[in-house]
């Protein structure tokens, strides 16, 4: 599905057809190139039309597909969860009912923890990335729309961000809530746990409960 729209958009796509049309109608070339042009067009238009109907087939097949699997339903009813998100989450990882802990999966898509360290230096404690960069990238990419559209994401954004004690960098933040999804996805694929954004909300300390400095 991703190398048919990759060809779409590359040189298959409305843009290239349409200036093809732009430039025939200025032309005053001799008339064999004006008929080559219109070969061309006609090949580009029925190839853009064979390649968006067999994308609309794989999506349909995909859908057909995803319903098949046990809770993910109540994964797409997520706010910030699409179709291709969950699609291509499962395509990483595979059955999840090989994976007996969610930590599994972090490490498969690279996001445990390390600590670079020497003798008695401590470094910094970075993610390892070893895992599946595509599952990582997946991951990330979903994260933007979820603090945009999920509540229960966005507070927990904002507490680890702006909590008085050890408060996260954006990135560092964004990480944990990569990682909080994973669990989250694993709970529901795996135990079909259902998710409340008000629950979640509801652990997520406030800010009104930390202490106050003196």
């Amino acid at each position: 599905m991703q190398h048919l729209r990759e060809a779409a958009k590359r040189g298959l796509g409305l843009g290239r057809i349409q200036n093809l049309k732009a430039a025939a109608s200025r032309s005053v070339g001799i008339k064999q190139g004006s008929e080559l042009a219109k070969m061309e067009l006609k090949f580009l238009l029925t190839h853009y039309e064979w390649l968006k109907n067999k994308l609309e087939e794989l999506e349909a097949k995909l859908d057909e597909l995803l319903l098949q699997i046990p809770h993910v339903e109540q994964v797409l009813a997520m706010k910030g969860i699409g179709r291709d998100t969950i699609a291509g989450f499962l395509a990483e990882v595979g059955d999840i009912g090989q994976y007996r802990h969610p930590k599994q999966v972090t490490k498969l898509a690279g996001l445990n923890l390390k600590t670079n360290s020497s003798g008695t230096h401590i470094g910094q404690t970075r993610i390892t990335k070893r895992g599946r960069k595509r599952l990582r990238a997946l991951l990330f990419r979903v994260m933007i729309p979820l603090v945009a559209k999920n509540s229960a994401f966005r507070t927990l954004h904002e507490y680890y961000t702006k909590r008085p004690v050890n408060p996260l960098k954006k990135m560092q933040s964004l990480i944990a809530l990569c990682n909080k999804l994973i669990r989250i996805l694993f709970g529901i694929l795996q135990k079909g746990h259902e998710f409340s954004e008000e629950k979640m909300i509801q652990n997520i300390p406030r800010f009104t409960e930390m202490p106050q400095a003196a």
